[in-house]
């Protein structure tokens, strides 16, 4: 494993904090604008996005990233408009907000490679962020008794929030709260979280001297709709006050003048944003007494996160050695083995054993460990997806609404990674050829706004993954024309398909409906790019669709390529294996209850018809002299199921199945390859394009079968 610099490994960390940061200012637009759909804005939001944007400048700013840092100034001036309510959060600025987030991912690209952007990809948002961006005066005239220290204090936002919430018509309130330093965060959040619904934290400061030197006592500045009889009522042990309005004969309002948007923040402040919270323990100046400070501090700068980032390569390494423990564990069965035939070793065959079973047991639970830290939620790819969908609906002139149901479903990171690009051609090819126009829909009597549902759950040992729209479904006789016109099937082979064979010639290189190419659509290159690339992650895409009614593409992956369990098996003197998770059940295989089905060989199975393959056929190997009896592996994935003639079974093994490297990667059938405990090799076959490969019949087959076609 080479050793990567404290500067690689630093330029890395800043990677992967940037990518998490451009993600949820991502997920954190989005909600932004459900809620301006909703026809309110979510001011705690901005708030949030502008924070987000602050230290994505920062840390860009670090690590030299000068793009990033530019484009993050010009947004953090229009996110500090927005939320002092100079300007509106109108469409015209959410777009540029989603613009921005399309613009981060491009430049942290290049910069991952050590390239930049030209300047003419970044200079026209710019342009247009800066022409947005005004100034304001940042005058605050509140008509409630609140005394002028508190005034003095407050941000640009949170007098801002102030204003809004007198304007609203709210009342004010000052909420007084009480925590011990070892529950401050948890119990202030939790605090957050009741309030939300009842009103709106302008501020809270602390509030001196605390009564009790293991707690922290904070006053908040509180505005609402309800009265404080509900308020009282919703948090029962805490103190409530109303702040009174000011007198008509009262001196004039306090004025606060609004800060340099230019000026950076002062780390330790008493006020940071419209949720400033004070460094726990930290409740009086450091001159009043510096020894109860230093104490203080030193019960609270021990970090509360009790996680670590890790390079996924580094797991890929740990993997690796559990693949040769495996091995080693397999060479310990086989010389404990003939240990049998010592009897004078009877002794030390026994103490092998145990030691055998103990490693065994460790082993395998280091392999569920190291499986478990590669598992991440399908989340991480679903809240992109979200983008992709505005974007593109936007640019065809559409509206769309995305369902996401099972985010939190878990895959291996690696297969995860992969996931993103196939996903986003299944969404686009759904807005653009499944999602009707409003003109259209109104027409067919269905709601102006499409609807794509993205579905994942776990099945078994595999995850499922369904993306599905309410559009114009798929109308096989257009399929099959369109598949003639270009030449992928005959007039005699579009008659005799069926219609579920039709549906997948929408996977077939090259294929489109559309005559003229568009700057989304009509190049032919789509659906078979999403089919290659789940192939590559041992997994299978089927179609479901109903003209007039919309269309469903089906994904179905294991949940991790890291350890599998195979079942071994001989065809023509080489040696496979097959994921047991893909395996049925295994039958002897009789030659006489083949009957030939037009294309196809197939056998009846408890009263339904099976197709079958000779594997040494259709991987294209010599003609096998075994005379034994044959076995039929029965494999399914992705509702469809497929009988395989093998040779000679061998038993089952657990291995870490690896890549087959560059030179090998384009051949067919083949998933990877592993080591046995015998310095054997054993190539595991990909159990999704075997059985395609089955139900593609003789067209699709003699044109994709074999191990180097």
């Amino acid at each position: 494993m080479v050793e990567r610099s404290d500067a690689d490994k630093a330029r890395e960390e800043f990677f992967s904090e940037a990518q998490e940061l451009i993600d949820t200012l991502s997920t954190d637009l989005l909600a932004l604008e459900e809620s301006v759909r909703r026809g309110s804005v979510d001011a705690a939001r901005i708030n949030e996005v502008f924070r987000s944007v602050h230290t994505l400048k920062g840390l860009s700013g670090l690590f030299g990233a000068a793009q990033i840092a530019g484009l993050s100034h010009e947004l953090e001036n229009v996110l500090d408009d927005l939320r002092l309510g100079r300007i509106e959060l109108t469409t015209e600025a959410l777009d540029l907000l989603f613009q921005g987030v399309d613009l981060y991912g491009r430049i942290l690209s290049a910069e991952r490679n050590g390239a930049h952007l030209a300047r003419g990809e970044i200079e026209p948002l710019l342009t247009a962020l800066a022409r947005l961006s005004k100034a304001g005066s940042g005058e605050l005239i509140a008509p409630y008794d609140i005394e002028p220290g508190l005034l003095g204090v407050l941000s640009d936002y949170e007098e801002h929030r102030l204003r809004a919430n007198v304007e609203s018509g709210n009342s004010l309130y000052r909420i007084f709260l009480a925590f011990t330093i070892s529950t401050f965060e948890s119990s202030l959040d939790a605090f957050r979280e009741g309030a939300r619904e009842l009103g709106e934290v302008i501020t809270y400061l602390p509030t001196g001297t605390p009564s009790d030197p293991d707690a922290i006592e904070l006053e908040i500045l509180f505005g609402s709709r309800f009265d404080i009889a509900a308020l009282r009522a919703a948090f029962p042990s805490k103190r409530i006050e109303e702040v009174g309005r000011r007198r008509q004969d009262a001196s004039p309002p306090h004025r606060v003048a609004a800060t340099r948007r230019d000026t950076p923040p002062q780390f330790g402040s008493v006020n940071q944003g419209s949720l400033t919270i004070p460094p726990p323990g930290i409740v009086r100046p450091p001159s009043e007494n510096p020894e109860h400070l230093g104490s203080q501090l030193s019960t609270t700068l021990r970090s509360v996160s009790q996680t670590v980032r890790v390079d996924i390569r580094k797991l890929d390494h740990l993997m690796n050695l559990v693949g040769e423990l495996a091995i080693v564990k397999t060479a310990m069965a086989r010389f404990s083995e003939r240990l049998r035939d010592r009897p004078e070793l009877r002794d030390v065959r026994h103490e092998m054993q145990r030691l055998q079973r103990s490693f065994e047991r460790h082993l395998l639970q280091m392999q569920d460990g190291i499986l478990e830290v590669r598992m991440v939620p399908l989340g991480q790819v679903f809240d992109k997806l979200s983008r992709v969908v505005r974007k593109f609906a936007r640019e065809l002139d559409k509206e769309v609404n995305l369902v996401i149901s099972g985010a939190e479903t878990e895959l291996d990171k690696l297969i995860v990674e992969e996931l993103s690009d196939p996903l986003m051609h299944m969404i686009r090819n759904a807005i653009d050829h499944g999602i009707e126009s409003r003109e259209e829909r109104e027409q067919v009597g269905k709601p102006n706004v499409g609807t794509i549902v993205l579905t994942a759950f776990q099945k078994g040992s595999h995850v499922l993954i369904e993306v599905e729209d309410d559009g114009r479904g798929m109308d096989t006789r257009g399929l099959l024309a369109s598949a003639q016109r270009l030449g992928i099937v005959t007039q005699e082979e579009a008659e005799s398909m069926s219609p579920r064979e039709a549906l997948h010639l929408a996977f077939a290189p090259g294929f489109t409906t559309k005559r003229y190419a568009t700057d989304l659509s009509g190049r032919g290159v789509g659906l078979d790019v999403v089919k290659n690339n789940i192939s590559r992650l041992g997994g299978v895409v089927d179609i479901a669709s109903e003209a007039g009614t919309g269309t469903k593409l089906m994904v179905t992956l294991p949940i991790t390529l890291a350890i599998l369990n195979v079942i071994l098996f001989e065809v023509s003197g080489s040696l496979f294996g097959l994921p047991m998770a893909n395996v049925e059940e295994v039958l002897a295989f009789d030659e006489r209850s083949v009957r030939q089905f037009e294309r196809h060989e197939a056998i009846a199975l408890r009263g339904n018809s099976l197709r079958i393959s000779r594997l040494e056929q259709q991987l294209e190997l010599p003609t096998s002299a075994n005379t034994s009896r044959p076995s039929l592996l029965i494999a399914a994935i992705g509702g469809r199921r497929a009988g395989f003639v093998v040779d000679r079974l061998l038993g089952q093994e657990s291995i870490v199945i690896k890549p087959l490297g560059k030179t090998l990667r384009s051949v067919r059938n083949v998933a990877g390859a592993a080591e046995l405990g015998d310095q054997r090799l054993v190539l595991v076959l990909d159990t999704g394009t075997l059985v395609e490969e089955v139900f593609a019949g003789t067209r699709e087959g003699r044109a994709s079968k074999g191990l180097v076609g």
